[in-house]
């Protein structure tokens, strides 16, 4: 049997991402050169895994191990004959679809700035299934989510604000008398930044404002222990945070920060939300799609 997770141990990410003979394809035909099949996916694996060759996660034999050639990704130690497997330890990591669609789903839902609906995945690499589609791609978003990011709006010197909301997202609901329990609340926060010129320009953008980083996440309801503590866990104290008149954000600056209430709704005068909007209804435009 392939060796388990806790045989291989913690993979060195910095290092890889700081290595140079892991090429990042930068363009389609790039990757269709780099990737034409799973034993090139494979050997993409295994150099990252490996920087200086296979080491055999059983004995320890840093051989060349044997290949099978109708499963790459599962490689032999010619010294115990154990089979180690090359996605253990990933999201990809049992799987039954090739090693060819994971690597396009990763390189079309990093690259593609709309981002990239399950529907049009299933389309583009010619799956069969949905399902199978939906739960690569949620996968692939779960593995960039860096688990010590820092909190966003720490910069108060330039003037850079939070701005957060909550709404519900889903298919359309039936006719039944749940109402909005057919949906699912979901809560965002958008760093708001202040452009600063690295030099002297005569002509000034029409907009100084851009986004920066964004936090999301499920909520189960909209009560204040459940907003602000969203607020607490993405947003730097003391940061200026921008929220609707939603009664649960009341408590914000008893807990350290900042808070300014758009009351009446966000496209009110000059406090108009501005970017907060995106992340929130991005999520609804990809169901539908």
């Amino acid at each position: 049997m392939p060796a388990s997770s806790a045989e291989l141990g913690d993979w060195e990410i910095a290092s890889v991402q700081e290595r140079g003979d892991l090429t990042f394809p930068t363009s389609l035909a790039q990757f269709q050169r780099l990737f034409p099949d799973d034993a090139a996916c494979a050997t993409y694996l295994e150099k990252a895994r490996w920087e200086h060759g296979f080491i055999c996660p059983h004995c320890r034999e840093n051989r060349e191990p044997f290949r099978l050639k109708n499963r790459p990704g599962v490689l032999t130690c010619r010294k115990c004959r154990k089979q180690t497997s090359l996605t253990i330890d990933t999201v990809m990591e049992r799987t039954h679809s090739p090693l060819t669609t994971w690597f396009w789903g990763a390189y079309l839902l990093s690259s593609l700035t709309p981002g990239l609906s399950a529907v049009q995945f299933q389309r583009q690499v010619g799956l069969s299934r949905y399902e199978t589609a939906f739960q690569i791609l949620h996968k692939l978003r779960a593995g960039m989510v860096r688990p010590d990011r820092a909190r966003i709006g720490g910069n108060l010197n330039r003037g850079d604000h939070v701005e957060v909301d909550e709404t519900w997202i889903g298919g359309a609901l039936r006719r039944t008398a749940r109402s909005d329990t057919d949906k699912t609340l979901v809560i965002g926060a958008v760093e708001v930044l202040q452009w600063k010129p690295k030099r002297d320009v005569t002509v000034a953008p029409r907009n100084r404002l851009y986004a920066g980083r964004l936090r999301m996440e499920v909520l189960h309801d909209r009560d204040s222990t459940s907003l602000c503590r969203f607020v607490e866990a993405a947003v730097e104290p003391q940061a200026l945070v921008i929220t609707s008149d939603c009664p649960g954000y009341t408590t914000l600056t008893q807990r350290g920060y900042q808070h300014r209430v758009v009351a009446g709704g966000w496209r009110t005068g000059s406090d108009r939300r501005l970017f907060v909007d995106g992340p929130t209804s991005f999520p609804k435009s990809e169901i539908l799609a």
